[in-house]
């Protein structure tokens, strides 16, 4: 005889509720995000020779750490860009490399002085992301900032792009770019990452920022305004996403924060799960540091619709999650014939439903990109399955360590892969 309880009957739709509605908010910047990619469709800028004229300065901060696999590549791919030559230079803080990072750095640098090496000393080394950011923008003489990470290949216009929709509009404190998965075809891991990170920037960047005008920075492929970024303080040098954190500083400054979606760079995901689950954990931590950072701030913000997205991360990390799991858990203990719930309902209906949901919304983002293929649908379909409930191991982890107040590194990258190896994979 299966237990019943009326505290099993309420888990059970408390769970459906939370479920739904965060399906129904995905469902809503899935629609605003198809709007906003119309536009900026229609509104690319043409650029001319009055326009580079008037381009600012920009000073492009490369934090890097043991990447010689990779370096040397990617500050070609800088220098590449059509930018005024003039105007640009790549600060590229070398982070207590032990390979040969530094040397190449150097090296280029005496070919182009437009390279700024900045090696950091012992005392200085080995503190993290946002720290070795902090010392680069000290050293940065121009006005405007961008962000790139060691891997990044921009495409020609990425900087371009950012620069004028950044000098455009005084309310913008930054500009963030897209970033597109470089190493797409590997494994199922990779076209598992590649459309994650389709659907997150074309569902919730662009869904956000054309319905809220909230909008989170990467790590990359960003532009920041250099008095704001001294406004704010730099970057939270304990924070391990120091850009989400940035974010929410940026935006209690008043500032806006904009996507522009045809600003492209291409850059590197984890190959292997243990990997994967190592970042991803990180991120987790990071945006935990975020909610506890900000959380009882939130409803004093000025801009209401952050106070709103902060609910929003709030409730995916800490109710979404546990919703599912509850889900999980009931559906699997009913189905063995150990629990019973009694709530009645078409509930096998809205579970299908809801799943086709999920996989128009991913199949209409890959199809902005031409990526609807059957592969990526079939891939899509398996997803659900397999990398999502992923997701939920590394948020329990994330979780856990905190609560175990265990350390965390402050420099944790992806594996490189030399670019020779990606044979075959489109990078631009």
């Amino acid at each position: 005889m299966p237990f019943r309880s009326i505290i099993l009957d309420i888990l059970f739709l408390l769970s459906v509720s939370v479920i739904w509605v965060m399906i129904l908010y995905q469902l809503i910047l899935t629609f605003f995000g198809s709007m906003y990619r119309r536009l900026t469709e229609r509104t690319v800028p043409v650029i001319n020779e009055k326009v580079l004229e008037q381009l600012p300065g920009v000073s492009i901060l490369v934090p890097a750490r043991n990447e010689e696999v990779v370096i040397q590549r990617t500050i070609q791919r800088l220098l590449l860009m059509d930018y005024p030559k003039h105007k640009l230079e790549i600060v590229v803080i070398n982070d207590g490399s032990t390979d040969n990072t530094g040397t190449i750095v150097d090296q280029l640098a005496a070919e182009d002085k437009r390279i700024v090496p900045v090696h950091l000393p012992e005392a200085e080394r080995g503190r993290g992301k946002a720290h070795a950011l902090n010392i680069g923008l000290q050293k940065a003489g121009h006005s405007y900032i961008g962000i790139y990470d060691a891997d990044n290949r921009p495409e020609p216009g990425a900087l371009l792009y950012l620069v004028q929709a950044l000098q455009n509009d005084p309310q913008l404190g930054a500009v963030i770019g897209k970033f597109r998965t470089q190493n797409k075809g590997r494994n199922i891991l990779t076209r598992f990452i590649n459309i994650e990170t389709l659907s997150f920037q074309w569902i919730l960047q662009a869904g956000r920022f054309h319905a809220f005008r909230i909008a989170i920075l990467p790590g990359t492929n960003c532009v920041i305004r250099k008095n704001v970024l001294t406004e704010c303080g730099g970057w939270d040098e304990k924070a391990i996403t120091e850009d989400s954190e940035l974010s929410v500083r940026i935006y209690r400054k008043g500032w806006k924060i904009r996507f522009v979606p045809y600003a492209v760079t291409w850059e590197q995901e984890p190959e292997t799960l243990s990997v994967w689950a190592r970042q991803r954990t990180r991120w987790v931590r990071g945006n935990n540091y975020v909610i506890r950072k900000f959380l009882r701030q939130a409803l004093l913000l000025k801009n209401p619709m952050l106070s709103m997205e902060f609910l929003y991360l709030f409730i995916l990390y800490y109710l979404f999650l546990g919703a599912i799991v509850t889900s999980h858990l009931l559906f699997i203990l009913c189905g063995l014939g150990i629990l019973s719930v009694t709530v009645p309902g078409p509930y096998t209906a809205v579970w299908i439903s809801a799943y086709f949901m999920y996989l128009l919304e991913i199949v209409l983002v890959l199809s902005y990109e031409d990526e609807d293929s059957i592969l990526n649908i079939l891939i899509t379909a398996i997803m659900y399955f397999t990398y999502c409930q992923l997701w939920i191991y590394v948020v329990f982890k994330g979780l856990i360590l905190d609560a175990i107040r265990r350390n965390v590194g402050v420099w944790d990258k992806t594996v490189r892969v030399e670019e020779d190896q990606l044979a075959g994979e489109v990078t631009s």
